[in-house]
């Protein structure tokens, strides 16, 4: 029966408006000399990792709320970071202008597993397979490759006009590839044949920033550097809501998330702030303004109440339930 009422407990924090408007900064970390350019949650543990522009990669237990790992790479710098599905092993780019290869990294002790080389720019999209050893980078050199953790050389590429933004769904069957104003869906195992749908996001061409599914994979989301954040329904295109935040330059990336049902988007902005809107109604629930005027990482935590912000700071943001009073607890 534990499990049982484990679950009810899920149930019974369900995410609302109410929940999400309470969301403040539970824990933060904020011993960092550089903006933080890249975090990612680990989908089966309590980790967290972090790319900085201090040339660090750090690793974070949440649970115990410790920095289990500093790990510095002055040689490449470090820009976008991905979990593998083991907890220590991590995928990153570098930041450095001369070696655009992606690395796969053991943080448990220190060591290169195996580089990637095949990009000749700024590696600025990246996105693992949860369920197999893929992966898949977006170069400003005009290419996305395909890669296999087990191999040096990339599996596949494929051309694209303009900078590319990248992701797999939650299963690992099909990934997707915005740029130019469209998203375009590729079945994982026939990319080669081209895209089996392409999707326009009405007119907005400015450059793609991150493109992802929620986790049911009924929704996929575009960000832009004019500062827009589009909702789409993955299956039949049709654009749900176009959210709008301060635009961000060329060099920085607008970064936007589904909360874990996919209910609710939250985003950085140009201006620094955070901003959440329900997919239902398109309008915003809440937002977070900041003193700082680049915009923020944003990520969910995969199945849980929380979600993170990276600017020169780490931050955990949590449901305050002082303020909810008589709403907790209700079923």
């Amino acid at each position: 029966m534990a499990g049982g009422s484990e679950r009810e407990d899920k149930v019974s924090m369900e995410l609302t408006e109410e929940i999400l408007q309470s969301m403040e900064v539970g824990l933060a970390f904020r011993d960092y000399s550089g903006r933080i350019s890249s975090l990612d949650f680990h989908k089966a543990t309590s980790y967290v990792v972090t790319a900085s522009d201090d040339e660090s990669i750090r690793l974070y237990d949440v649970s115990t709320a410790t920095c289990l790992k500093t790990i510095n790479s002055k040689k490449y710098g470090v820009d976008l970071v991905c979990f593998t599905s083991h907890p220590t092993t991590v995928i990153y780019s570098s930041k450095n202008g001369w070696d655009e290869s992606l690395r796969l990294l053991s943080l448990h002790d220190n060591k290169y597993l195996r580089y990637f080389k095949g990009h000749h720019d700024r590696v600025v999209s990246l996105s693992l397979c949860s369920r197999k050893d893929c992966f898949i980078s977006g170069s400003l050199d005009r290419t996305v490759l395909l890669w296999d953790q087990r191999a040096e050389k990339c599996q596949g590429l494929l051309r694209v006009q303009g900078r590319p933004a990248t992701t797999y769904d939650d299963q690992g069957l099909v990934f997707a590839v915005a740029f130019g104003g469209c998203i375009r869906m590729f079945d994982a195992r026939k990319y080669e044949k081209g895209p089996f749908d392409i999707f326009s996001v009405g007119g907005d061409m400015s450059d793609a920033n991150v493109v992802k599914f929620s986790n049911d994979g009924r929704l996929v989301l575009l960000t832009t550097t004019d500062g827009h954040i589009h909702v789409l329904d993955s299956f039949r295109g049709t654009l749900l809501s176009t959210y709008n935040v301060k635009p961000v330059s060329s060099s920085s990336t607008l970064e936007a998330s589904f909360s874990p049902e996919g209910m609710f988007v939250i985003s950085g902005s140009g201006d620094g702030s955070v901003y959440a809107w329900s997919v239902r109604s398109g309008k915003e629930v809440t937002s977070w303004m900041s003193t700082e005027n680049e915009p923020p990482v944003v990520k969910w935590a995969p199945g849980n109440l929380m979600f993170a912000t990276g600017s020169s700071e780490l931050s955990f943001w949590i449901p305050d339930l002082s303020k909810l009073g008589a709403y907790v607890g209700r079923k």
